[in-house]
């Protein structure tokens, strides 16, 4: 039987601090394919080291643009990772493993171990953080949501046991420029939905959201860490339907 052909997707914008660690380690792939929003930092220099299959699409949200991405690719099956991500030699010898089987699965989800404050995050809601990533891509597809994007497979789905590692915050101030960023894009998508919230709601959603992190999920056992991760959660449900809430009240 002839080896499986591997693509890797990745979508980037200003990524020049991550996108080298990246893409080293999934350099073993037949293919990878870049596709760039307007990067005004070094991101296509060292793209360009490791692929041809560089592209710079106009920004249409998250779920669009990889399907722009899965578009381009050309092998039978496809990785998607983001540039925040790294593949462990352990994930690619089980990646390699799994699409080589002779088997009727279309996809696989891999698990992703965060790193916060210099500590690996093993509760909280954070892992195993099971992303359906590695799929046959004539069998999937992106849903078109602006943020918080699936991937979609038609057919089989198991689990793969080596997880990526994810580098989600450059520094304290990155990661309050993602909770700002993401949680517009969430309430502009809830108010799309016709979505409403309520004062009350969001005080209990809120409270939830952090009780739910650090007591639920065992925030407090990755200590320091967990408890601001756990913080940080509650404040990202905080903003998001806050600003759910003033959508509404400016269309008054």
């Amino acid at each position: 039987m002839d080896k499986a052909l591997l693509s890797v997707i990745i979508i980037t914008k200003d990524e020049q601090d991550n996108i080298e660690t990246c893409l080293e380690s999934v350099k073993w792939a037949d293919e990878i394919i870049v596709v760039d929003s307007g990067s005004a930092d070094k991101t296509e220099e060292i793209c360009r080291k490791y692929t041809n299959s560089f592209y710079i699409k106009s920004w249409p949200g998250f779920g669009i643009q990889k399907q722009r991405a899965l578009d381009l690719a050309t092998h039978e099956w496809v990785l998607s990772i983001d540039a925040d991500e790294r593949v462990t030699p352990e994930l690619r010898d089980e990646i390699i493993e799994a699409i080589n089987q002779n088997s009727d699965i279309h996809g696989y989800l891999i698990p992703r171990l965060s790193n916060y404050l210099g500590k690996d995050i093993y509760h909280a809601g954070w892992y195993p953080d099971y992303t359906l990533r590695l799929v046959k891509r004539k069998k999937s597809y992106f849903t078109k949501d602006i943020v918080h994007e699936k991937m979609i497979v038609d057919g089989p789905i198991k689990k793969l046991s080596s997880h990526f590692l994810h580098s989600p915050f450059k520094n304290v101030e990155h990661h309050f420029q993602k909770l700002n960023d993401y949680s517009t894009l969430s309430a502009n998508k809830m108010y799309g939905e016709g979505r409403k919230v309520s004062w009350i709601l969001i005080v209990l959603k809120t409270l939830l959201a952090f009780i739910r992190s650090y007591i639920l999920k065992l925030g407090a056992l990755d200590g320091w860490p967990g408890l601001i991760v756990s913080i940080s959660t509650g404040l990202s449900t905080y903003l998001k339907y806050l600003k759910l809430k003033e959508l509404h009240t400016n269309k008054k």
